[in-house]
């Protein structure tokens, strides 16, 4: 029997006279590997990935393996859903440690070994204020909001075992990361300065009702950084001020609107 050739990210596996091709794009990407990897980790995965340390590079039935340069040449492999599982031969491997290792054979398997640009090498762990003065059209609102949508996803209550609980703050620290690469690349205009109310009051909803978890204070410090950000767009766009009308008469989980409100008197 003939195959089709497979794409190049894709596997084929035999059995019998049977041929059976299977799709080996990684689940995730390189947003996902970053916002979810500590900045040292990621940073020195993508030095590795850089200097071409990565060899031997192989899609596998259920992810890719490759033969990594470092101190010693390591063998190790991750899963093509989720980056995070796999084995390396290295001391943190070793120690169901997340090491550069992985994390560089994951970029290698997301970006098809192409060159890194300067905002994919970009490490955003808090959001800060652009500093543009600029406006979106109406795609450009709706593209941010969707990516809203999503990193909010990752924010979500909490109800399950304490052995899982350390998994669940890592989804937090996802979900904040996500959103403070969507709040750093925004123009400052009254509209930017209503949405990011909008995405202050929602993720206090969550913390006062709807069960997030916030007990070790990731969430609520994105959100006092966040207002950071919102005084900064009042300094250049004064405008902006007319988004914190919203937050009046608002009974809020730790009063994180009370620095904006007094911009308004």
């Amino acid at each position: 029997m003939q195959c089709i050739s497979p794409p190049i990210f894709g596997g084929v596996l035999i059995y019998g006279k049977t041929c059976y091709i299977f799709d080996m794009t990684p689940s995730y990407g390189l947003d996902r590997i970053k916002f979810g990897t500590d900045r040292a980790t990621f940073e020195r995965a993508v030095n590795l990935y850089e200097k071409d340390k990565i060899t031997n590079f192989k899609d596998e039935y259920a992810g890719f393996s490759a033969i990594v340069l470092g101190s010693h040449p390591y063998h190790v492999f991750v899963s093509n859903s989720h980056y995070e599982e796999g084995d390396c031969d290295c001391y943190l491997g070793q120690n169901n440690t997340l090491c550069k290792h992985m994390v560089a054979l994951a970029i290698r398997a997301v970006t098809g070994n192409k060159q890194l640009s300067t905002s994919d090498k970009e490490f955003i762990d808090r959001p800060i204020c652009s500093g543009i003065l600029g406006v979106l059209d109406k795609e450009e609102i709706q593209k941010v909001k969707k990516s809203i949508t999503s990193a909010m996803r990752y924010i979500k209550s909490y109800s399950g075992h304490s052995r899982t609980w350390f998994a669940y703050q890592d989804s937090l620290s996802l979900g904040c990361r996500h959103l403070s690469a969507i709040i750093s690349r925004l123009p400052v205009n009254l509209k930017t300065a209503e949405m990011l109310v909008d995405l202050l009051l929602r993720l206090d909803d969550k913390l006062c009702r709807s069960g997030v978890d916030d007990s070790d204070g990731t969430v609520g410090t994105f959100m006092e950084e966040t207002v950071q950000v919102l005084k900064e767009y009042a300094k250049l766009d004064s405008s902006c001020l007319e988004a914190f009308n919203e937050l009046k008469d608002k009974e809020t989980c730790f009063g994180w609107e009370e620095p904006l409100l007094k911009l308004l008197n």
